[in-house]
C-alpha cells in the first residue's frame, strides 16, 4: 500500500503545481513567459518527487508512464491497476485542492477550467490533438525507459533527466493541447471542472486518455526492440 500511497501523493502534487501554475500565468502565446513557467512546473514537481517517493514507487504518477514500464516488463499487472487508480486518486484531489485555495481565496482561474487539456492549440481537431499526445508522450516515456534502464547508468541523476525531458514535452505541447502525457492529470481537472459547472474539458477527455496510453505503449515496444 505504501507504494500506491506514494502514487497519489506525487500525482497530486503534480497536478497542485503544474494545473495550479497554469491557473495563474494562463498559456497564452501572445505572452510566452506562461509557457516557460507552466513547463518549468510540470518539470520541477517532477524532478521533486522522483527524489521524494522514487525509492518507494519508481515515481510513475502516470498512468502512461505505468503501461510503459508494464509493457518493458518491469511491473505485474496487479501493480499497475493499483498505480492507475492511485494516480487518478492523487490527480482528483490535487484539482479539489486547487478548487478550494481558488474559490477560498477569490484568485482568477487564467486557464478557466483548472489547468485542464483542450484542443484549442489544435483547431479543435482531435486527430491533431491525439497525435500530438501520442508524439510527446513516446519521448517522454522513451526517456523514462531509457534513464531507468539497468544498462544506462545514470544513477542519481534520472530524476533531473527525466524531468527535463517533460519540461521540453511542455514547451511545445502547451500551444497545442495544453500537454498532457498524462491521463491522470486530464481526468482529475477536468472532472473537478466539471463539477463547478465547466463541463467543456470532459467533450475532448478521450483524447488525453488515448493519446498518451498509445504513445506510452508504443515506446515500450520501440525502447524494447532498440535494447535488444
Amino acid at each position: 500500500m505504501k507504494k500506491y500511497l506514494a502514487e497519489c501523493i506525487g500525482t497530486c502534487t503534480l497536478v497542485v503545481l503544474g494545473c495550479g501554475t497554469a491557473m495563474l500565468v494562463g498559456c497564452d502565446a501572445a505572452a510566452g513567459g506562461g509557457y516557460i513557467l507552466t513547463a518549468l512546473a510540470f518539470g520541477l514537481s517532477i524532478v521533486a518527487m522522483a527524489y521524494c517517493v522514487g525509492n518507494i514507487s519508481g515515481c510513475h504518477i502516470n498512468p502512461a508512464v505505468s503501461l510503459g514500464v508494464l509493457l518493458s516488463g518491469g511491473m505485474e499487472k496487479k501493480d499497475f491497476a493499483g498505480y492507475v487508480i492511485a494516480q487518478c486518486i492523487g490527480a482528483l484531489l490535487g484539482a479539489g485542492i486547487l478548487a478550494l485555495i481558488f474559490s477560498l481565496g477569490g484568485v482568477t482561474d487564467m486557464t478557466g477550467g483548472f489547468g485542464s487539456n483542450g484542443l484549442a492549440g489544435v483547431g479543435g481537431n482531435a486527430f491533431a490533438g491525439l497525435l500530438v499526445e501520442i508524439v510527446l508522450t513516446f519521448i517522454f516515456v522513451m526517456c523514462i525507459l531509457g534513464v531507468t534502464s539497468s544498462k544506462a547508468g545514470h544513477g542519481s541523476f534520472g530524476g533531473l533527466v527525466i524531468g527535463l525531458t517533460l519540461t521540453g514535452v511542455h514547451i511545445l505541447g502547451i500551444g497545442l493541447t495544453g500537454t498532457s502525457v498524462n491521463p491522470a492529470r486530464s481526468i482529475g481537472p477536468a472532472i473537478v471542472a466539471a463539477i463547478a459547472g465547466n463541463v467543456a474539458p470532459l467533450a475532448c477527455l478521450w483524447v488525453f486518455i488515448v493519446g498518451p496510453l498509445a504513445g506510452a505503449a508504443l515506446a515500450a515496444v520501440v525502447y524494447k526492440a532498440l535494447e535488444n
